[in-house]
């Protein structure tokens, strides 16, 4: 398909994780269509990932009050709306829309091309999640693109030298226990020069408290509830990471950091984090089984490799 302008638009919600493993269909739109405006209907404060990374022109947010009417069948359409789908040549929607009810409704306004994208991988047919988000735009004579999501982020803080940890994810069962963190913190502390970044949200606020209590000041900074963006150039100075099946693990490894990440009992054919020095680490009865001795000694495999630029 030739394209020299016009406009496309990706529809993406989901969580941190769900966007970053459509980063590589978003980069394949962009590496076609070089000249074409794209644009990103999504939650802004994920999808502002992708245009700090300079891969789409503009972000717009998911409003589900004025989108309702989209899935209704024969649904009243937002005249806003309508006018908006109305400007693009192509939309790709990875929307959950199995009746097809909202491709019907923008079909009603839009006069491009509309492609449907799986909501989710089905993991029956262990197809990694990223190859699944890519494969619709086939139809756009799109093939055999880059699978690894990527992330450019520009930063002008100086480089951290530490190593980023991730003691949280979404799921707690997904958790290395906190007694092992705390442990894990300890013996970085008293082996290594390294500084530690710990990185957390809401959710993991009192445990990171808990974790950096005998953390020394001065081997210690804490990235709570940063920005996506902000996050990203902060873990872009540090020289490797640890972490959970998490969003914050895949965005470090879009990022091109060295990762370890402590994985549970997720599909990992599925979801593991994409990327050349990405290590998953397993226990055979399960993530609480990962001993203290085994993520330091896989840390020291993982911290010779060459960090990013």
């Amino acid at each position: 398909m030739t394209m020299s302008k016009g406009k496309i638009l990706v529809i993406r919600g989901g969580a941190i994780g769900d966007f970053i493993l459509t980063l590589p269909a978003i980069a394949a739109l962009r590496n076609q269509f070089p000249d074409v405006h794209l644009e990103v209907l999504g939650y802004p404060h994920i999808a502002q990932l992708a245009q700090a990374g300079g891969l789409v022109d503009r972000v717009q947010p998911i409003e589900a009050r004025s989108l309702a009417g989209f899935f209704a069948r024969n649904g009243e359409l937002s005249e806003e709306l309508r006018d908006y789908f109305s400007e693009f040549s192509v939309i790709v929607s990875y929307l959950f829309d199995p009746d097809e009810i909202f491709k019907t409704n923008v079909g009603r306004c839009l006069h491009g091309q509309f492609i449907a994208g799986p909501h989710r991988p089905d993991e029956n047919q262990r197809v990694h999640a990223t190859e699944v988000y890519l494969k619709p735009l086939e139809r756009l004579a799109i093939f055999a693109a880059d699978p690894v999501p990527r992330l450019k982020v520009h930063t002008s803080r100086a480089p951290h030298h530490g190593l980023a940890l991730h003691p949280g994810s979404g799921s707690e069962r997904k958790n290395w226990p906190e007694t092992a963190w705390a442990e894990l913190l300890q013996r970085l502390v008293e082996s290594t020069q390294l500084n530690l970044l710990l990185v957390g949200g809401e959710a993991e606020g009192e445990r990171l408290g808990r974790l950096a209590r005998p953390v020394p000041a001065s081997r210690f900074e804490a990235a709570r509830n940063l920005p996506l963006a902000e996050l990203a150039a902060q873990l872009r100075s540090c020289v490797a990471y640890v972490g959970h099946d998490s969003g914050i693990s895949h965005l470090a490894a879009a990022l091109g950091l060295p990762c370890l990440i402590l994985w549970a009992d997720t599909m990992e054919e599925i979801w593991r984090p994409q990327g050349e020095h990405v290590t998953i680490l397993r226990a055979s009865q399960g993530i609480r089984d990962i001993s203290v001795e085994c993520v330091l000694g896989e840390l020291a495999k993982l911290l010779t490799v060459t960090s990013p630029e």
